[in-house]
């Protein structure tokens, strides 16, 4: 039987990184144009950048849910052999699914975090067009996505996966071939 309280912690951390990563692509930095008190040149003025700590506490939330799945599982390829049928085929399935989700909810976090700190000191002298680069709409809101994505596909796993090695039966009878006396 999976453990209830896992599930529950899990669900918990992965709510958390969902709601930051949902956070950080709502307050995401943007930049306007700032011509200097002389009007000689104009400079990139960002307002708050909050949306890359809420992007890095969704990168780390996420991980550590990740790993608590994957302690507990023994990552799927240590510990006692699992029961072969359906349950062992959905954990198969679900654990490529979730590693595969996992590491897309991870990339678009991260980089949308170090593109969200990255701040240009850009000056433009006279009437020279001055672009002020921002983080693309979306990169965090991918990152939610994966992230609820992998909070679903991970739970799974790790019910399929407890079901499969709860129902293991080690062959109990004897192992070798059994031969009676020859008349």
């Amino acid at each position: 039987m999976a453990s209830k309280l896992l599930l529950i912690i899990v669900s918990i951390f992965d709510i958390i990184a969902f709601g930051l990563a949902v956070a950080a692509e709502q307050r995401r930095s943007t930049a306007t144009v700032q011509p200097d008190a002389e009007k000689n040149y104009s400079y990139c003025i960002y307002d708050s950048d909050i949306a890359t700590g809420f992007g890095v506490g969704a990168f780390l939330f996420l991980m550590a849910s990740q790993v608590l799945i994957m302690f507990a599982s023994k990552c799927f390829c240590c510990g006692k052999p699992l029961s072969p049928g359906g349950s062992r085929a959905w954990a198969v399935i679900l654990f490529i699914t979730c590693w595969v989700f996992f590491f897309i909810a991870e990339i678009c976090l991260l980089a949308g975090s170090v593109r969200n700190a990255y701040h240009t000191r850009y000056r433009n002298f006279f009437d020279e067009t001055l672009d002020c680069p921002s983080l693309r709409k979306g990169v965090f809101g991918a990152g939610a996505a994966f992230t609820l994505f992998t909070a679903i596909v991970s739970e799974f796993y790790y019910v399929c996966y407890s079901k499969a090695r709860d129902s293991f039966q080690p062959y109990g009878g004897d192992a070798g071939v059994g031969m009676g006396t020859y008349k």
